[in-house]
């Protein structure tokens, strides 16, 4: 059974949903020549318990760290090691939290180093293949039509999907339904229009795992496999609230607002507000965020209307 999320509910999962992207941002900038995936993880752990919140993936079925991290080969749920990364190695940094009561869950994979033709463009197509996927995610469409997009873009570029793992739900607990495949006829399942759950309530909020596209592509390159994941939030009016997976963005702004958990409304292009918090670790130029202070914020790859503070001007 879908469970559909309120407005309040959704809000509570993206701020869990900004944390986790915050830690991937992080761990991703510190992928290179000579770094182990247990290195990845410590940080990852160290960061997640820092912000106040859980590992969702320690101790759960048994799994003993906070990072699944998938080098090369590895299709998913690599254990981090003191395996060293490669230069032209690609890794797939898979995490997730508990915060407040709702879990966020997200992957990226990334290049070490400099990367060949080949894996470039198998980075390329899977990224393009998961935000087609995302497209689908509108009012009066199916479950199914994702997994369509996914499939057509990958296999018209030579390379196939894995078909032994999905996507999945996710809210209270770390996996619900539905299961979203990366492959598949279009227009089956259930219907993208609010009308499923136990409340019929405002929005179905499902992860789309970069094609959970979180395995997508094999095929032409066999030694290689790409992996992205994403969320999307089907709200019942048709509004959809999901990470947009592009290049980070830093912007000047200004503080108009205080928020909990040491998070700022910033005002930015004149009326638009995003909004950013304050990560934590060293190298920052500020020691306190007043209303009226003039701030760097990077955006969110992942949502556009959120992103961190790098700094007081």
């Amino acid at each position: 059974m879908i469970v559909c999320k309120s407005a309040a509910e959704i809000e509570r999962m993206r701020i869990a949903n900004a944390l986790v992207a915050e830690v991937l941002a992080d761990l991703a900038a510190m992928v290179a020549p000579g770094v182990t995936t247990a290195d990845l993880d410590a940080a990852a752990e160290a960061k997640v318990r820092a912000a106040g919140a859980e590992p969702a993936f320690k101790g759960y079925r048994g799994y003993p760290a906070t990072l699944c991290a998938s080098v090369n080969e590895q299709v998913v749920h690599g254990i981090p090691s003191k395996r060293s990364l490669n230069e032209g190695d690609i890794v797939s940094l898979d995490m997730g939290v508990k915060l407040n009561g709702f879990f966020g869950d997200s992957a990226v994979t990334v290049g070490v180093g400099r990367v060949s033709d080949d894996v470039a463009r198998l980075l390329r197509i899977t990224q393009e293949a998961l935000e087609r996927g995302i497209a689908q995610v509108r009012v009066g469409g199916r479950i199914s039509d994702i997994g369509h997009a996914i499939q057509q873009h990958v296999e018209a570029h030579g390379f196939s999907v894995v078909r032994e793992f999905v996507g999945h739900g996710i809210g209270a607990a770390l996996h619900e339904e539905p299961q979203i495949a990366n492959y598949g006829e279009p227009g089956r399942g259930p219907r993208l229009d609010g009308e499923h759950g136990p409340r019929g309530g405002e929005g179905a909020v499902g992860r789309l795992d970069r094609g959970d596209a979180r395995w997508i592509a094999v095929g032409a390159l066999r030694a290689h496999r790409r992996r992205h994941e994403g969320r999307a939030a089907r709200a019942h009016e048709g509004r959809l609230a999901r990470p947009a997976m592009t290049s980070a963005i830093s912007v000047e702004g200004i503080v108009r607002e205080s928020l909990p958990y040491a998070q700022y409304r910033v005002e930015i292009d004149g009326p638009r507000q995003v909004t950013a918090h304050v990560p934590s670790g060293p190298g920052r130029n500020f020691i306190r965020i007043l209303v009226g202070d003039r701030v760097r914020v990077e955006l969110s790859p992942r949502d556009v209307t959120r992103g961190r503070i790098l700094e007081k001007l």
